[in-house]
Parts: structure tokens; C-alpha cells; sequence
């Protein structure tokens, strides 16, 4: 064994090189043998040089040998030891292994009963499936049964007839009990005939025909109830309104039943009411009509025209109605308010004539669309509600339809009203619109087709109102009056009424022509004004028409338009004309010349001024636009004088008549007095 040097030695704190040591050891025995393998020992020497116990030894020099031996001895004492503790103990290790064994043995038992408990958990578990498997088949017949159960007595309910029933049905009263009974009839006959299972089932064979008679018997027992109830429709004074509604609709399922169950007894049911309904509403519409007819008031004939003369002549012209009941011939006036109150009730016919009173036709014509929607109206929701289908309305007033055309086609050929004729054709729009708010489409032919009858009546009239005009003798119209001649009030009355009219319809057809009126209006005043002797008298005469025009039409309201503006432009063009008398003369003016004049005008012109406001106030029938064209005139005197001051100043020896000239402030304080009293 190699001895430790000093210098091997690792003193406390410091670091010792393991392979110094184990390039000490000595292991030359060790390696004599085959089976010793040294790989990995490097490894393992370089895990164990951090090891505590290692680094120990190996600090203080001992050799593996001497320290392998030494542990060696005490392992062989602790072993020792070991042995004489566990013969110290022996006693209580053999009490120790004697309870181990007793309770082996009782674990043992312990095993073998609850073996015998699984065997037995297991089979109730296997039982208990059974029963849950003969519980489910058992629900499941359960089921079946009731399922069947239910279906054979709902079968039987539907299939069977109570002797209740077949007493209600055969010798009832037709009320509230009956319907009910008469429903589950119904039912039962749809159950027979619906079903195929039904059909071959034994018990059909012995209920359907009881069935069969029962249907027969209710079938015949309602028909005759329906009937009665029909046949109180065709008694005078009858409100049919309430009828329907408090006794008819109250039975609506007997028609309904009939049309399930009776066909043919329906048709009869459905036949019988259209011809009692058309006949009722005919003969009430047609004596409605004959009562308005006594209320109509005749407002315009063929020869009331625009441009047709007032005056009669000949022997056998046509007595004319009073003037208070022709007035509205040209002129919109209170007319306008059939339209305001077009939601209005009809006319009740023997109230107005007791009281003497008599309409335009257009307030008839009203009432008798009104009447005719509300019935309508009323009419179509029964139909719908109790035979629920629209055609049966259509047959019922293909009655009352026929007498209303034949009377509108009988006043139309003769109605020579324009705004008569205008208002209808509004009234129709209005009362499509009302039909249509109501959401009852039943009346929109009808209307459309009476909407296209009054438009090509309307145009004949208006062109006759326009031939009237291009045809006028102007011979026999001219009046010597400077005043606004009466085909002019004529035409601005009737052009105002139509434009006002026309501004909720917003027909441009209408606009047209009334454009041609303007135009044929224009030739003929002009044509008139042509007769005066003087120009003066002429131009008056076209501004005064003129302004009476376009008050007319400022009147009817803001919506005069191109036409208000052509007239406007005439007005201010005569009235220029009317102004302006000056003309010009480009000879040299002397003193000699002037002097007459400027002594003339200072002597006279207070005096002239006060002539020339005579003359307008007694030539104008406005008197607001006497004064314009006054203010106007008097505006141009001071303008054309103030010129002639002017042309004074540049004659030679112009100054000798300044003593005479009048000045400019005193003819303005003249035309200021004036003024005032505007």
C-alpha cells in the first residue's frame, strides 16, 4: 500500500483532486478477474466527487481498503445488535404473528361472504331487469290500450246518434240549441265520409241511414226557416240593414251547413235571396230617384253659353229662369261645398220637399252615390260574412246598377252645366277614394265606368262654350259701355270656377283647353273693342275688361296661373298705352310757339287735373284701379312738363316765360292732394 505524502493531504476549505487519489489505488487484485469490467468507472468516480461521505474519506487519506473493512465490522454489529433486540422481542413477535394469522382467518370468512353477497346482488340485479323488461311490455300494452280505447270511444261518439239529437233535429225550433246540434250533425256526416276505416267498418252499415234521413230532415226543416226569413225582406218599410244583421247573420251556419250537406237546397237558398235583394234595392233606388227628380233645379240650357247674347229675341224664346237661380250657369260660388261635405248623408227626398227646396243636379247626383255606396258597402260585407262569396253581390245589384244608368243616361244628354258636370266628376273621384279607405273594392268598376261617361259629356259642353265664343256676332253683342262687357264676366267666372276645380284633379287636358277659351276669349274682346269710335274709349274699355278678369280670378283663389299672368300683361300694356299720349315732333320750337301753351297750362291746370280724375273714377268700374292708372297719368304730366321746363331753358329767349311757368313743387303738391284721398 502506498504511503500518504503530505502533500496529498487537503486541508480544510480547499479542493482536493480526486484523481490523485485514484491514481493511487491499487486494484491490480480486482483486476485478475475476467468479469470485472471498468467501464464507467470514470463516471461513477465523477458522480461521487460532489458526495459528502466520499469527499470525507477521501480528505482524510483513507484507504478504500482499510475503510471498506471497517464498515464492514459494523455492519456485523449492527447486526448483532439486531439479532439480540429481535431475541428480546421473539415473545411478542410470536403474540404478533399469532394475531396475524387469527385475522387471516377472519378475512378469510370475511371473503367468503361477501363472495356469497355478490352472487347474490348479482342474480336480484338479474331479476330486477326481468321485472323492469315485463314493466316496460306491460306500459307499453297500457298505452295501446288507452290509445285504442280513446280512438274506439271517439268512434263511437262520432258514429253513434244520441236519441237527444235525432229529437231536436226532427221536431225542434230552429234557434242557438238547433245550430249547435245541427253542427255536430255536420261532423258526423263529414266523419262517415271522410274516413276510409270508417266506410268499412259493420256499425256504418246500421248508423248511415239514420244518418241519412236526419240530413234530409234538417236539410228540409232549415231550408224552410231561411226561406221566412227571406221572405220578411219584401215587406215594405223594412230596414234590411237590421234584418241582415240582428236575424239573418244570427243564422249564417244553416248556409253554411247547406252548402256542406245541400247543394242544390243552397243554390235554391242563394238564388231565392239574389232575386228578393235585386228586386228590394231596384224598386227602392228606383222610387229615390223618382223623389230627387222632383227636387232638381234646372240650372243652364243649350243657349246659355258664354258668348251667346242676354238680350231675347223672337217670339218664341224660352222663358228664362230668375237670375237668383241662374247665377251659378258661369260662376263656382257655394257650389264648391257639395265637395267639403261629400261625406255627408244622402238626401232624405220628402224632408226637401216639404220645405220647397231645389238643387243643382249635382247635389242629387251626391246623394244618390252616397245612398248607392253605403248600400253597397253594407251589402257586400253580408254577402261575404253569410254566403262567403263576393259574386252573389254582384248578381243582387246588377238590379240596382241597371235603374242608376238608365237614369244618369237619361240626364246626361240633356245637362249642358259645365260646373255641374266638373263637380260630379270630382264627387266620383272623392267617393273612389272613400270606397277605397273602406278597403270594399265592390263599386270600382261602376264608378270607373260613370267617371268615363261624364268626361266626354263635360267636353262637349266646354267646346260648345268655345265655339260660342269664336262664333259671336260681334254686331249683336257690342253694347256702347266701356264697362266690362258680360260674355268677359262670363268667361272669367266660368275660367275661375273650372281652374279651381281643376287644382285637386290636376287634369292637364283640362288646361288645354282652357288655354283655346283664353285664346278665343282675346280675339273677341279685341274684336269688340274695335267697335268704339275713339282709341281712347277702346283702351278703356280692354283695361276695365281686364281688370275685372283678373279680379275674378285673384277671387276663385292663388291659382290663376299662366292665365292670371296673360291678363296681368295686357292690363299693364293698355294701361301704358292709356298713359302715354305724347308724340314726337323734330321741328325747331320758338318762343312764339310756346307761350300759348305755358299760359294755357298755368291758367288751366288745377282745373285739368280735377277733369282727369272725373274722368277715370267715371270711366273705370275698379275704382282701386282708376286710381293706379290716375296715379300713373298724373306721374307722367309731371314728366312730360318737366321735359318742356327743360326745353324752355334751351329756346332762345326762354327766360321771358319763367314769369309764367308753373312750379314743379306746387303740381306735386297738387298730385300729393290727390294721394291722400287714395
Amino acid at each position: 500500500m502506498a504511503d500518504v505524502t503530505p502533500s496529498s493531504v487537503v486541508s480544510p476549505g480547499s479542493t482536493f483532486d480526486l484523481g490523485a487519489f485514484v491514481g493511487d489505488l491499487n486494484v491490480e487484485d480486482d483486476l485478475g478477474s475476467d468479469d470485472v469490467s471498468l467501464e464507467g468507472l470514470q463516471q461513477e468516480l465523477e458522480e461521487c466527487k460532489n458526495d459528502e461521505v466520499v469527499a470525507n474519506i477521501l480528505s482524510k487519506g483513507t484507504k478504500l481498503r482499510d475503510y471498506t473493512k471497517g464498515v464492514e465490522n459494523d455492519l456485523r454489529k449492527v447486526e448483532l445488535d439486531s439479532i439480540q433486540d429481535y431475541i428480546k422481542e421473539s415473545d411478542n413477535l410470536v403474540s404478533l404473528h399469532d394475531q396475524i394469522r387469527d385475522c387471516d382467518s377472519i378475512l378469510s370468512h370475511m371473503e367468503t361472504l361477501l363472495s356469497g353477497f355478490q352472487a347474490e346482488i348479482g342474480s336480484i340485479s338479474s331479476d330486477i331487469k326481468i321485472l323492469q323488461e315485463k314493466s316496460m311490455d306491460m306500459g307499453l300494452r297500457l298505452k295501446n290500450r288507452k290509445v285504442a280505447e280513446s280512438k274506439l270511444a271517439k268512434f263511437v261518439e262520432d258514429i253513434i246518434v244520441p236519441p237527444r239529437m235525432v229529437d231536436i233535429l226532427v221536431d225542434g225550433e230552429v234557434n242557438e240549441e238547433y245550430l249547435r246540434t245541427l253542427e255536430t250533425l255536420s261532423k258526423k256526416l263529414k266523419f262517415v265520409e271522410v274516413d276510409p276505416m270508417v266506410k268499412a267498418s259493420k256499425a256504418l252499415k246500421d248508423v248511415q241511414p239514420e244518418l241519412e234521413k236526419l240530413r234530409q230532415k234538417a236539410v228540409s226543416k232549415v231550408f224552410d226557416f231561411i226561406v221566412q226569413k227571406l221572405y220578411a225582406l219584401r215587406k215594405p218599410k223594412t230596414n234590411i240593414q237590421i234584418l241582415q244583421q240582428n236575424v239573418l247573420l244570427k243564422y249564417k251556419y244553416v248556409i253554411t251547413f247547406l252548402k256542406e250537406h245541400g247543394k242544390e237546397i243552397y243554390n235554391e237558398v242563394r238564388a231565392a235571396y239574389i232575386d228578393t235583394m235585386n228586386k228590394v234595392l231596384s224598386a227602392h233606388f228606383r222610387a229615390y230617384i223618382q223623389a230627387l227628380e222632383k227636387l232638381q233645379l234646372d240650372i243652364a240650357t243649350a243657349e246659355d253659353l258664354i258668348g251667346v247674347e242676354t238680350r231675347s229675341s223672337g217670339l218664341f224664346t224660352r222663358a228664362r229662369e230668375p237670375l237668383k237661380n241662374r247665377s251659378a250657369v258661369f260662376a263656382l260660388g257655394d257650389r264648391i261645398n257639395i265637395i267639403k261635405g261629400i261625406e255627408e248623408p244622402a238626401l232624405i227626398p220628402h224632408i226637401a220637399e216639404a220645405s220647397s227646396l231645389k238643387y243643382p243636379y249635382e247635389v242629387l247626383f251626391r246623394s244618390l252615390q252616397k245612398l248607392l255606396m253605403d248600400t253597397a258597402t253594407s251589402e257586400y260585407n253580408f254577402c261575404e260574412d253569410f254566403f262567403g262569396e263576393e259574386n252573389v253581390f254582384y248578381e243582387i245589384f246588377s238590379g240596382p246598377f241597371g235603374v242608376i244608368d238608365e237614369h244618369v243616361n237619361t240626364i246626361l244628354p240633356n245637362c249642358y252645366d259645365a260646373i255641374g258636370l266638373m263637380l260630379m266628376i270630382l264627387i266620383i273621384r272623392q267617393h273612389q277614394l272613400i270606397m277605397s279607405r273602406r278597403r270594399i273594392p265592390c263599386l270600382d268598376s261602376y264608378l270607373d265606368k260613370v267617371n268615363i261617361s261624364l268626361w266626354p259629356r263635360f267636353k262637349m259642353v266646354f267646346d260648345m262654350h268655345l265655339s260660342s265664343l269664336r262664333n259671336a256676332n260681334v254686331r249683336t253683342l257690342w253694347e256702347d259701355d266701356v264697362h266690362p262687357h258680360y260674355v268677359m264676366r262670363r268667361y272669367a267666372e266660368f275660367t275661375a270656377s273650372l281652374i279651381h276645380l281643376n287644382t285637386e284633379y290636376g287634369d292637364g287636358q283640362l288646361e288645354l283647353n282652357l288655354e283655346r277659351l283664353r285664346m278665343a276669349v282675346d280675339d273677341l274682346i279685341i274684336k269688340l273693342a274695335k267697335n268704339f269710335p275713339k282709341p281712347k274709349l277702346q283702351t278703356v274699355f280692354l283695361i276695365n275688361n281686364y281688370d275685372m278678369t283678373i279680379a275674378v280670378l285673384k277671387e276663385a283663389g292663388p291659382e290663376g296661373g299662366k292665365i292670371q299672368m296673360h291678363f296681368e300683361e295686357l292690363l299693364k300694356s293698355n294701361t301704358t298705352l292709356f298713359v302715354d299720349s305724347t308724340s314726337s315732333n323734330d321741328k325747331p320750337i320758338t318762343v312764339a310757339e310756346v307761350e300759348p301753351l305755358v299760359k294755357d297750362f298755368a291758367s288751366r291746370w288745377k282745373a285739368a287735373i280735377e277733369l282727369m280724375h272725373k274722368d277715370v273714377i267715371t270711366s273705370f268700374s275698379n275704382f282701386l284701379c282708376g286710381m293706379e292708372i290716375l296715379r300713373a297719368a298724373l306721374t307722367q304730366l309731371l314728366l312730360y312738363y318737366t321735359r318742356l321746363s327743360d326745353c324752355i331753358k334751351r329756346i332762345v329767349g326762354g327766360s321771358a316765360l319763367n314769369k309764367d311757368l308753373v312750379s314743379i313743387s306746387s303740381i306735386m303738391y297738387e298730385i300729393r292732394k290727390y294721394s291722400r284721398t287714395f
